[in-house]
């Protein structure tokens, strides 16, 4: 087995290529930030709120095209507080929908693994009648949180991998 790191903090400390998109973009109130913590780690967080329709907060990671099969694993090294969170990908980044995977955080130290051929299409909330990923490249990573109740939330990410 091989992994190849797509985001290690530790190693390379920025923020480069990650920005946050929260439920403002259709007239929500929720709020997240990201930014980098002083032991080195990747910290989203923030308030969702349900006010005007809201409910999600999300961090989007631009990558250069990274080569992929649907039978790697995408390996998270992060530390959630208690809630579910959705892990997003995009084979293009311009596609209007995501590829996701659903986790729940501890609130300990975790490290999840997620089959590319697992992740399954959605468009705002709805599975989409869609083949599961089957595409050969990836250009965006997400986080979100969204679980439809107002709510405070910190995920600390270490790093990402992509393995054989």
């Amino acid at each position: 087995m091989t992994a190849q790191i797509i985001v290690d903090f530790k190693e390379n400390p920025s923020t480069v290529n990650w920005y946050v998109v929260d439920d403002v973009v259709m007239g929500g109130r929720s709020s997240g930030t990201f930014d980098l913590t002083d032991e080195g780690y990747g910290k989203f967080s923030g308030e969702v709120s349900l006010e005007n329709n809201g409910g999600f907060s999300s961090i989007r990671y631009d990558i250069k095209t990274l080569p992929v099969n649907s039978n790697n694993t995408i390996r998270i090294r992060l530390k959630g507080d208690g809630n579910p969170y959705q892990f997003r990908i995009k084979d293009k980044r311009r596609q209007y929908y995501s590829y996701i995977k659903t986790f729940k955080t501890s609130g300990d130290w975790q490290t999840l693994e997620f089959r590319l051929k697992d992740f399954y299409p959605t468009f705002r909330g709805r599975e989409l009648d869609l083949p599961n990923f089957n595409h050969d490249t990836i250009e965006e990573l997400q986080f979100l949180i969204g679980n439809k109740k107002p709510q405070a939330f910190k995920l600390l990410i270490a790093s990402i991998e992509l393995v054989d």
